[in-house]
This record gives C-alpha cells, structure tokens and sequence, in this order.
C-alpha cells in the first residue's frame, strides 16, 4: 500500500480522508458528551430547585405544625373515656352532633382514626355518632388546622373545621337513621383495656402528652407528610402556571377530578395541605382544592372494610354517598362566592412573619421528628413495610 502510493497508483489524500473521518468521529462524541452534561445540568438544577421549593414548604409549616403536635397530645391524653360515654353515649341528632364536635380536632387520620372508632363504640357510642366521628375526625385535626392557616391561610383555616363539622353532623344522622338494620358490632360493650384507659398522675399524663404528640402522632403522619411536601415541591417546579386552569377550569369536571384521586388515595389532613397550596399555585381552583382536601383525608381504599364493620354495608355506601355529595356541594359553593383576587388575598396570610430563626429552628426539629418518625415507624412493622397508625387510645 505504501509503495503503490509512493508509486503515484494511490491517491496521496486517503490518510487526510481517514483522519478526517476521525476527527469527525471524535467531533461528534464530543457533541453527545456536551449533550449529555448539558442534560445532567439541566436536571441537576431541576433537583435543586425542588429541594429549594420543599424546603421553603417545610419552613412556612413547622412552627404551626409543631405547636399543633403539641397541642394535640394534650388532647389526646385529657380526654377521658368517662367523657366520651356522657358526651356520645346517646344517639339521634344528638350524638352525630356531639361526634362531630369532638372529631373536629382530634388529630386522625383515615386509618387511625378507625382504633378511636372502635374505641367509641367500646365506650358506649352509638352508631350515628361513630359514623359522625368517622367523617368528621380525619378531615381535619388541631395541627392541620394550624398548617392550613400557615399554607393556604384563613379561609381555608376555616372553611375546613366547618365543612368536616357539618359533613360529619349531617352525614351522622343520616347513616343513624337509614343504617339501623345492619349488624351491630360484636364487641360493642367490650371494656377498654389498654393503658391509656388506667389511671396516671399529673405528671405522667404531661409525659403521655408528650410522647403522642412528638413521637406516637408523627410515627402515624410521618411518610405521607413527607411524600405530600415533595409532591408539592414537585408540582410547583415541573408544572407550568395556570395549568389547571386552562385544563379544568372552575367547572363540575375539576371536583370531579379531585375527588376520583382523593377517595382511594391515603393522604392524611396535614400532608394535603403542601400538595393544595402547589395545585393552587398552578391555577387550580378554590372549589377543586377544598374537594381533594375534603375526600383524600376522609376516605382511603385501605380503610373500607373497616369502616364497613362499624357501619354495616348500608352505612357504608350512606358514608361514601355523603362524602362525595359534601364535598362537590362544598367545593361548587366555594367557586361560587370566591373570586380569584379575593382568594389571593387570603392565600399565604399566617398572622404576621415569625422570626428567620424560629422558622429555620422549627423546620429542622421538625425534619429531625419526622425522619425518627419514619425510622420507628419501620422497625414497628419488623421491616416489613411502612405500615399505618394504628393508635387507638385517646388517652
């Protein structure tokens, strides 16, 4: 080959035309290599910019949320069983409203709150006031309240307490009188026997409150308080603005939307809130957003069959029947009387700033519980899984 090109029978360029084939070679593994990095910065600052967003979401919540722990062990440990059988003993109208008083603020979620239902019935409760309790209690608690007015601000705030009241009242009575026929619960006049139920000193009850609100109730909330802030970090950096909007709009198909993903999803009160804040951010209306906030904590695919042994099977479709009804009626009169400026308004509103290093004091002890939360709450369930709350007592 050497001598027929030195012989003039080759052509002199074919090394050029090689090494030209080389080096374009060479130039295009370059250009996929900058593509890739590109692509890995690109990401990278998707990433980033997520963990900005949770982070902020974390901040904004958990001085409420930790106030709300606090709160909530308190009244978990100072309600007494002697007390549940005065206030819900009875039944009728009576007792649905009593239950769904009481279930307003105790901090439950669709999945624990169903040990505190079979705990009522234990103590007496009739079943228009479980099926009250059952509707009221996780919807919303003491510390989602406090997080709903840090997050979404006061209308919200209230607008929540006064639906899952009214949901619960409402649908109580209505499960009390055209349920009746089904089965009564079997260990209905069983006695409590778990420690909660003993008497304890000052002392320890402030000891009990303590550890149900800083370490039992986080164990319960723990993964899906954490899933919903990143779900919500998530939607706010890869979803364009008003996206909702111009897909849904404020009509009937928007709430019907939410509640087909909120009724078989386990979201509980306190981590809906982050993922509604984001789904308003991105154009969702008020109406839509009360609807997921109404039937993701109220109502889980896991839960059913429970809720269905304390109510019989006609109480459960009355149960299903009132969600959804509320709900819809709730999230239609909200876009009703709700303009967009108005809802500005309230959205983010807490009362005031708090401090840089209260927020940033608060959101890092609130992470420290949370992530022990998750921890314990896995070696509960011998590693097996994450589980759910199954803490009954309410004392």
């Amino acid at each position: 080959m050497r001598r027929a090109r030195r012989s003039g029978l080759l052509p002199r360029n074919e090394d050029s035309l090689t090494g030209g084939r080389r080096r374009g070679v060479s130039r295009g593994r370059g250009v996929a290599i900058a593509v890739r990095i590109g692509e890995c910065v690109i990401v990278m600052k998707a990433i980033l910019q997520v963990l900005k967003e949770t982070w902020l979401v974390v901040q904004e919540m958990a001085p409420y949320l930790l106030f709300g722990f606090l709160a909530a062990g308190f009244l978990s440990v100072f309600v007494s069983a002697e007390r549940i059988r005065e206030k819900l003993g009875v039944g009728g109208w009576r007792g649905a409203l009593r239950a769904a008083l009481w279930g307003v603020p105790m901090p439950l979620c669709s999945c624990s709150v169903i040990p505190v239902a079979l705990s009522l019935r234990r103590h007496g409760a009739g079943r228009s006031s479980t099926a009250s309790f059952l509707l009221s209690a996780p919807q919303t608690g003491v510390d989602s309240i406090l997080v709903t007015l840090a997050v979404l601000g006061p209308f919200f705030a209230v607008i929540r307490p006064v639906a899952a009241f009214l949901t619960g009242a409402i649908g109580g009575m209505i499960v009390g009188r055209l349920a009746e026929r089904d089965p009564p619960l079997g260990d209905e006049a069983a006695a409590c026997t778990e420690p909660c139920c003993q008497p304890a000193s000052a002392a320890r009850k402030v000891g009990r409150a303590l550890r149900y609100g800083f370490v039992t109730l986080p164990q319960d909330i723990a993964v899906e308080l954490l899933a919903g802030i990143l779900v919500a970090g998530l939607i706010t950096v890869l979803v364009p603005e008003d996206f909702f909007m111009g897909l849904f709009g404020k009509g009937l198909l928007s709430k019907l939307i939410m509640m087909a993903v909120g009724i078989p999803v386990y979201v509980c009160a306190t981590a809906s809130v982050p993922i509604a804040a984001a789904l308003l951010l991105k154009g969702a209306s008020a109406g839509a957003v009360l609807v997921f906030l109404m039937t993701g904590p109220a109502t889980n695919a896991a839960s059913l069959a429970a809720y269905r042994r304390m109510l019989g099977t006609r109480g459960l479709g009355i149960y299903l029947l009132v969600v959804a009804g509320s709900a819809l009626a709730w999230g239609m009169l909200v876009d009703f009387v709700l303009t967009e400026a108005r809802l500005k308004s309230f959205v983010g509103w807490s009362g005031g700033r708090l401090p840089q290093w209260l927020t940033l004091g608060c959101a890092v002890f609130l992470l420290v519980i949370l992530v022990q939360a998750a921890y314990l709450r896995y070696h509960r369930h011998g590693h097996g899984g994450w589980g759910r709350g199954d803490h009954g007592c309410l004392r």
